[in-house]
């Protein structure tokens, strides 16, 4: 392969009960640049779900996931360049923009926010991607 692909899996295990056979990973290291998969609230062990109805823990699992993928990528927050925040409701917005600043405190990356009707579990209230540059 010509991009280093960290932590593989395939749909039809993370979404069992969904007829799907997608083989996916959770970061794409291409060149000097790392894309991190939509991180939802899920232990990326054991798939458990955490902080249900809770956007403020939801969004402190989420940013626990970005950092391990990106030190299991060789950088660390710091190499941040872009974050996309996917909300379920836009009244969860200061509430996890307050965790998403406490880790990001320092790193200006360029940030956008959507508004959108679903994520791919109804008990997810907030995803969150990033794209990060190697130094």
């Amino acid at each position: 392969m010509i991009h280093k692909r960290l932590r593989r899996f395939n749909t039809r295990d993370t979404y069992p009960e969904q007829n799907l056979d997608n083989d996916l990973c959770q970061a794409v290291i291409a060149g000097k640049t790392i894309y991190l998969r939509g991180q939802v609230p899920q232990d990326l062990d054991t798939r458990e779900n955490v902080a249900v109805g809770d956007a403020a823990g939801q969004a402190e699992k989420v940013m626990e996931n970005i950092d391990l993928l990106l030190r299991e990528s060789g950088a660390s927050l710091e190499n941040i360049c872009k974050v996309t925040v996917y909300l379920t409701d836009i009244r969860h917005r200061e509430a996890v923009y307050r965790v998403a600043g406490k880790w990001l405190k320092g790193v200006f990356p360029v940030f956008t926010g959507l508004v959108v009707v679903a994520l791919a579990r109804p008990e997810w209230l907030v995803e969150i991607d990033v794209i990060a540059e190697l130094s």
